[in-house]
């Protein structure tokens, strides 16, 4: 029974890319702002070879890596989860998902409000936490919809739910997911259920995405049509749109996730299990928490250790990240930066430099191989270089 664990770092990235400057994102460098927190300890994903890896030189390398590494090179346009996770899953996007500074255009408002029957608040680019401050009020008094942005393309929709139940949001969610599309195309929509009394509104754990499908076939529909398990751990689901996937499991953050997974590998399957751990990026890299991201980091290396010990022989894991979100900088925005790969396996190779790669989907091709099933993606694996 041969299983895949491929852990998504979300927004772990290792330092700018040749085009970062097209992107406002010069310097950036995720991994290297969190190293320098006294916070910061790493010693079993330095066992692995995290700092032996391509353009790492700021530290020292581990003499005999028991894992296998590589620097990846996001192809795609943009610098988003979804197009991070598609490429990571095979598909390249030749364009970055639309995004609004300046809000939604009044046509798209207008024809949201005549479909979902609800007037809007704000519609801007806010603080996920500051739009409650300052709309959450006027929302529950007027049962009116906050709608807001980010730097990232998503249409997001708060409400309180004492005044408009969760199941009513997702249902003027689903208006909007079928109103974005062509042009408007954004990655996600996004539930923001909030409760409480102003100014001490909270955000609960009924967020749900409404993502835009993948616009082609992945490294989850080829393993699900070949009668391969996909477990989606996190927001995976969210991200592909619950294509692919034959089991979901929600998580209520990093320390949750890892649990899961951990439940998981203590299952018998044959298959992927796919995980994202969030925290790294919504809790601190878009809030420029330098300690609180050093520190996630540090809690995800102690867990590590029991991931490790419980791979089987035939398993394989594969640690790797979407995107950066350098805490350190000035922007609060996703940054354009190259991405870390461990692969490890107790059947594998160790310690194989595999390079800067040109493709985060290599990493698909590399799965579809193990499993034995025909490559109909574009990446190349790099199988061969790590197996026995």
């Amino acid at each position: 029974m041969k299983r895949v664990f491929l852990i998504v770092l979300d927004s772990v990235g290792i330092g700018e890319m040749p085009d970062a400057h097209l992107y406002g994102d010069s310097g950036s460098n995720t991994l290297k702002a969190c190293f320098e927190s006294s916070s910061f300890s790493m010693p079993n994903m330095k066992r692995l070879g995290l700092f032996n890896i391509d353009g790492i030189d700021y530290t020292s390398k581990e003499v005999s890596p028991v894992g296998s590494f590589a620097r990846m090179s996001e192809k795609s346009k943009g610098k988003d989860t979804i197009i991070g996770h598609w490429e990571i899953a095979g598909v390249e996007s030749s364009r970055p998902l639309p995004t609004y500074p300046k809000g939604f255009p009044e046509e798209i408002i207008k024809s949201f409000e005549t479909k979902s029957g609800y007037k809007i608040l704000c519609n801007k680019p806010y603080s996920g936490t500051k739009v409650l401050l300052d709309y959450g009020q006027e929302s529950v008094c007027d049962k009116k919809l906050i709608v807001y942005t980010s730097a990232d393309s998503v249409f997001q929709i708060a409400a309180h739910e004492e005044v408009i139940p969760p199941e009513e949001l997702y249902r003027v969610c689903k208006i909007a997911r079928a109103l974005l599309q062509g042009n408007h195309a954004v990655g996600r929509v996004i539930a923001r259920p909030f409760i409480g009394s102003y100014p001490n509104f909270s955000r609960t754990s009924n967020r749900h995405d409404f993502s835009l499908a993948p616009p082609k076939i992945t490294l989850l529909d080829l393993l699900k049509e070949n009668g391969k398990e996909v477990v989606a751990v996190g927001k995976i689901n969210d991200i592909f749109a619950g294509r692919g996937i034959t089991r979901s499991l929600k998580t209520a953050g990093n320390s949750d996730g890892i649990e899961k997974t951990l439940k998981i590998m203590d299952e018998s399957f044959e298959g992927l299990c796919f995980v994202n751990l969030v925290d790294f990026d919504m809790l601190y890299g878009h809030r420029n928490d330098v300690e609180g991201y050093a520190k996630a980091l540090t809690y995800f290396d102690s867990k590590l250790k029991e991931i490790l010990k419980k791979l089987k022989d035939e398993d394989v894991l594969i640690i790797t990240a979407d995107h950066g979100c350098d805490p350190s900088t000035a922007s609060t925005d996703h940054s354009r930066e190259y991405t870390p790969m461990i692969i490890y396996g107790p059947d594998l190779k160790q310690g194989v430099n595999l390079g800067t790669r040109d493709f985060f989907g290599d990493i698909s091709s590399t799965i579809l191989e193990y499993f034995k099933i025909k490559n109909e993606l574009q990446g190349k694996s790099f199988l061969k270089e790590v197996n026995r």
